[in-house]
Formats: structure tokens, sequence, C-alpha cells
């Protein structure tokens, strides 16, 4: 299957939290995704790896993803070296996706960093024809996305651009609550962590407003582009009142 947009995560739930809310709405519009999660997110303190894959099944559900699957690369100690990369890249020419979002260029989780970067270079090499990868026994085809996104998560960073996700948000915050063992719930047991406190979850409400403000709508999520971008016309940009 090919994909139009194909978002690498850390751990389950980074994508949910960061850029769901565009997944969602482009879902709507026709489009195919799909989430590739690099870790089982092991490390967690909350939860287990089955709990975690249940919780990502759930949510993929909500988002409607064609795709979803997992690396299985060690979580807190995967490196960006060339083995690590040639998985990378062997999704990436599986799903040939037009667009690829990874995480924060730079973040309070230092797996957050490092897997933007793996994924970024990944897409790169991804293109380079001499680079062999297979897939069920045949030669994968090059392929370059056009584009590589970075999310905005724990740490402020200014945005490239941003995209209007209030007709959707709803669905995005079903999506991040899929994570039952993750954020707060009084009904479930475990140690308190740095996201599962009750206060946390307004967090990410009120970056999504504060982005939305910025462009007089009601919600937005916030994406950085390495890439100058460039427009044909200008007749999606969003109307705001000056």
């Amino acid at each position: 299957m090919k994909l139009d947009y194909l978002a690498f995560g850390a751990h389950p739930d980074d994508i949910e939290l960061s850029c769901s809310g565009l997944l969602i709405l482009e879902k709507s519009l026709g489009k195919t995704t799909g989430v590739i999660d690099l870790t089982e997110g092991e490390l967690g303190s909350r939860g287990t790896v089955a709990t975690r894959y249940q919780e990502a099944a759930d949510a993929a559900a909500i988002m409607k993803l064609d795709i979803r699957e997992n690396l299985q690369l060690p979580d807190g100690f995967f490196k960006n070296d060339e083995a690590t990369q040639l998985k990378v890249i062997q999704k990436i020419r599986k799903y040939k996706p037009e667009i690829v979002i990874c995480n924060a260029v730079e973040d309070r989780h230092p797996d957050h960093g490092r897997g933007s970067q793996l994924v970024e270079d990944s897409a790169f090499l991804s293109g380079l024809l001499k680079i062999e990868t297979y897939d069920n026994g045949e030669k994968q085809e090059h392929w370059r996305p056009k584009y590589v996104f970075h999310c905005i998560q724990d740490r402020y960073l200014e945005p490239s651009f941003l995209i209007d996700i209030s007709s959707i948000f709803d669905k995005k915050l079903a999506s991040i609550l899929a994570y039952k063992t993750q954020f707060y719930n009084a009904e479930i047991a475990g140690p308190e962590t740095y996201i599962s406190k009750p206060g946390f979850l307004d967090l990410i409400i009120n970056r999504d407003k504060m982005h939305g403000t910025r462009i007089g709508v009601e919600y937005a999520e916030g994406f950085i582009s390495k890439k100058k971008l460039g427009f044909s016309n200008l007749d999606n940009l969003i109307k705001q009142n000056t």
C-alpha cells in the first residue's frame, strides 16, 4: 500500500500527542495514513508492552489509520546507525509516503531528538539508488518523500507552519485517551509520572489552543520543516481577521 502520510514516533503515544490531528484531518479528506512506532515503550513506568500494543491499536482505530507497525527498536537505547537506518529505509520504501512526519528535532526525552534525526537521515538515504533493501525477498525501489516534517512535543519550538485541527480536535483527544495506562486515570493504579499527572493533558490542549490563536482558529498543530516550503497559489491560506 502506498501512503500519503507516514508518521514515525519514538514511542507509542508520541504521534497521538503531537500530530494525530493532522493525520485524522487528512484521512477525513481521503488521504492514506500510517504510523510506525520505533519502540514498544518498554521502559515506561506505567503499563506493559502488551497494554501499549492494545492501546496503540485502539488509537489507530480512532485515527482510522491504514497501517500501524512497530520496529521494536530498544526503548531508550536505539541508535542512529547504519543497521537502524536500513530498517527505517525499508519501511519508507515499502509504503512510499509523499510526506514523512517524525519526532521533535530536540525535546525532553532523548529518544525524541534521536528518533527525529534517524528518520530524517533515513528519508534522505532512502532515495539513493545504490542502497539496497529487500521486502519479502524482493529488492525494493528507491524512494524519497517530498517532505519531512517534525512535530512539536514537550518543549516549545517555533513552528514553520500551523495546521487548523479545530474540526477534529475531539478525535485527537480521544486518540490520546486511548492510552489508559499512560495518562491520568483514577481507576488505574501505577506510579505517578511526568505524563500521568492530572494537569498534563491540559498542557497539550492549551498548546494546541495557543497555536490556534496564532492563526485565528480554535485549535492547531505546529510543525517544523527544515526544507523551505513553496506555494503554487495562496487559495488554501487561512483567512484571518486583521
